[in-house]
């Protein structure tokens, strides 16, 4: 063979192999292609058939633990701190002269409001006339003049006796010498004379007096016998005369110039008064005592309070806090509601004509002394109406629930974010408080502290 025909044959062969090589490389590459669509194809999905296969998210269960606390629940009202005692003082004063009746003027206001004062101390002065206050439990509801008797002149020397004035041999409740003698010490330490009780006592006892000398006189120079005998009487008559002027004179307490408190130190609470000005039917406010809260209580709220229970009593005026005790409920009318209250809140209340809420008074006795300066604030009482005893199983109130077979129970959550496993267990309530309310497990059911009880499911993704 020539090499001109093997060269031939060997450049056949070449071009079969790059043709094979060819037709191998576009199978492939359409197998590859083929193989792209197919997958491509199973990712690719018509708007209808992404809406069927869209479903709702899993929910989230919300659940809270269960917990051992001492549970309280507590109800919150308004009060006002009172004193055990308070008063107006609207002191009267005698009219006279051409132009009729004298205006009482303010001539001495040693007292500001909130300031405390003790027994025998001046309140004020009115027209150049002293009030004052002694201790005591009966109103003072007249003149008190030498010779009167009763528990209010007796009330007089033991208050007079207690300031160091003594009453010497008068007899309790009566009016004497004795009597007389401490009333002026008590004017005199105060600075003032005190008023007669008699205008002409001065006159009617110099008259008096002479009468007496006449008729001794008369008597030593009648010779015995008939006419001695009348002297005798007649200078007997005079001196009982004179004896019973003397009796009736000598100062006088005025209804109006004395104030009787319970006990001291006490309080000016407010005054209506200023100096030079008139003094109109309320000088001032006084009261003594130890101050309490009167707090209002609506009728659906009576049942909720008891004597004893612990009463916490914020002033939020000046940011005193105080403990009391629950004492008496009484039914009356309460306090008129506080200006600015709404509509809502006054709505469907029958309004008494003084302007009160029908309902109920809550009396509260601090456990310690309240502040002076707390006497007519407005406070929040807040009344822990009931407690647990000691530490008990607690939930959150949305956690129990009330069945159709009128069972109370909890749902306690499994593990697992959807919780889904669940058992039911059910439950006694008792009391409630804060958002919390005590349960305890029957029938056989298991609920400790730290199980998670359902509270709530909320779709996944929701804000």
């Amino acid at each position: 063979m020539s090499e001109s025909g093997t060269s031939s044959d060997s450049n056949r062969s070449e071009g079969h192999r790059r043709r094979r090589r060819l037709l191998l490389g576009v199978a492939g590459g359409a197998v590859l292609l083929t193989a792209a669509a197919v997958l491509a194809s199973t990712g690719i999905k018509s708007p209808a058939q992404a809406a069927a296969d869209a479903g709702p998210p899993p929910a989230d269960v919300l659940t809270a633990p269960v917990e051992r606390r001492v549970l309280t629940d507590s109800l919150v009202v308004r009060g006002t701190v009172v004193a055990g005692q308070t008063l107006t003082v609207a002191p009267v004063v005698a009219g006279g002269g051409e132009g009729g009746a004298v205006k009482p003027v303010v001539t001495k206001l040693p007292l500001k409001a909130g300031k405390t004062f003790k027994g025998g101390q001046l309140l004020v002065e009115i027209s150049g006339r002293p009030v004052f206050a002694l201790k005591g439990r009966i109103p003072a509801y007249r003149d008190l003049k030498p010779g009167a008797e009763g528990d209010d002149v007796a009330q007089l020397q033991r208050a007079l006796s207690a300031l160091g004035h003594g009453t010497g041999t008068d007899a309790p409740g009566r009016y004497g010498t004795g009597t007389k003698a401490a009333l002026n010490a008590l004017y005199r330490a105060l600075g003032y004379e005190p008023q007669p009780a008699q205008p002409d006592a001065e006159e009617s006892t110099k008259a008096a007096q002479a009468t007496v000398t006449a008729a001794r006189r008369a008597w030593q120079d009648t010779e015995p016998g008939v006419a001695r005998t009348r002297a005798s009487e007649d200078y007997a008559a005079a001196r009982a005369e004179l004896a019973a002027i003397e009796a009736r004179s000598g100062p006088m307490l005025p209804v109006g110039e004395v104030v009787y408190l319970e006990s001291f130190p006490a309080r000016v609470d407010s005054l209506g008064v200023r100096l030079g000005g008139e003094a109109g039917t309320e000088v001032m406010t006084v009261s003594a005592g130890r101050l309490v809260v009167e707090g209002n209580l609506a009728p659906h709220e009576k049942g909720l309070v008891r004597a004893g229970l612990k009463v916490l009593i914020h002033s939020e005026l000046t940011g005193t806090e105080a403990v009391g005790r629950v004492g008496p409920v009484t039914e009356g009318i309460a306090a008129p509601a506080a200006p600015g209250a709404s509509g809502a809140e006054q709505e469907g209340q029958t309004q008494p004509e003084n302007g009160g809420l029908p309902g109920f008074t809550m009396h509260v006795t601090p456990d310690e002394p309240l502040p002076p300066e707390l006497a007519g604030q407005d406070v929040r009482l807040t009344v822990q109406a009931a407690s647990s005893d000691g530490k008990v199983l607690v939930v959150p109130v949305s956690a129990v629930f009330a069945g159709a077979d009128s069972r109370t129970t909890v749902m306690v959550a499994g593990p697992g974010k959807t919780g889904d496993t669940r058992r039911r267990v059910e439950v006694r309530v008792g009391i409630s408080g804060d958002g919390f309310v005590e349960v305890q497990p029957v029938r056989g059911g298991r609920l400790s502290e730290g199980d998670r009880v359902v509270v709530g499911e909320t779709k996944a993704g929701a804000p």
